[in-house]
């Protein structure tokens, strides 16, 4: 296989697709819309629907495919040596009000779920993508490295959208993996979703901020990935919130 530092054709939800060889990760990471690359899409959704049924919780996802991709901005999908997709992420958004979040529906009569409406309202006019269905194979390495990876996808889409916070929401252990790219719990009791096996809870990533909380080592990893996609951005001419907006329009 043939590695390369950064290999892009086209703006991430602008056109085209973005991949990288991560040699921590011993894995390439790429980034898409679903419809720029549905056969990828496909596969890591295919992957996601199967690692939640392992856990029993396959309800939470929506295992039609075309209305995933729909219901998604982007998404990034981990392939080893081989090209398989061995994990992944999406996102949907930008959010544009706290019902188009599901974790309206995780705190749906529980407390929190005020503080959860507020939250995304006072955000939601600086941008929110809300990170979603992520995994990891149980196949072959357990590289930690990889969920660290998927740890940093959000800021990726920061700079390519041009937006300020991502949110997730998922199990208390992993988003105690997750706080190594600066991600943080937010203080609302946790939920059980989408079962009483589960305490779920709200984390949320600040572009502005996550350097007072993240890992060293993934802070410079963010800040590196993050200057890739602005040069990606400005190769196309596509370097500032203006040009950006009117092309994703």
């Amino acid at each position: 296989m043939t590695t390369v530092e950064l290999t892009t054709l086209t703006p991430t939800r602008l056109g085209g697709v973005i991949s990288w060889w991560d040699p921590l990760g011993e894995c390439a990471m790429t980034i898409a819309d679903p419809h720029t690359a549905p056969e990828l899409f496909a596969e890591y959704h295919t992957g996601a629907v199967k690692s939640y049924a392992r856990f029993g919780v396959g309800d939470a996802l929506d295992a039609d495919v075309a209305r995933c991709a729909d219901d998604t901005t982007l998404f990034w999908a981990l392939t080893d040596v081989d090209g398989r997709v061995i994990g992944g992420v999406r996102a949907k958004g930008p959010l544009r009000s706290p019902e188009e979040s599901h974790a309206v529906v995780e705190w749906h009569g529980r407390p929190g779920e005020d503080a959860v409406h507020a939250m995304i309202s006072e955000r939601i006019p600086f941008g929110i993508l809300e990170m979603k269905a992520a995994w990891l194979s149980s196949r072959g390495s357990r590289n930690e490295n990889r969920a660290k990876m998927i740890a940093r996808s959000g800021f990726h889409a920061m700079e390519l959208l041009g937006i300020e916070f991502c949110m997730a929401t998922s199990a208390a252990h992993i988003l105690e993996q997750w706080r190594s790219s600066g991600g943080v719990v937010a203080p609302i009791p946790a939920t059980p979703y989408p079962d009483e096996r589960y305490q779920t809870k709200m984390m949320w990533w600040d572009r502005h901020t996550f350097t007072d909380h993240g890992e060293p080592a993934q802070i410079e990893a963010i800040e590196t990935e993050m200057a890739r996609a602005a040069r990606t951005l400005a190769s196309f001419g596509l370097d500032d919130d203006e040009d950006r907006d009117a092309t994703a329009a």
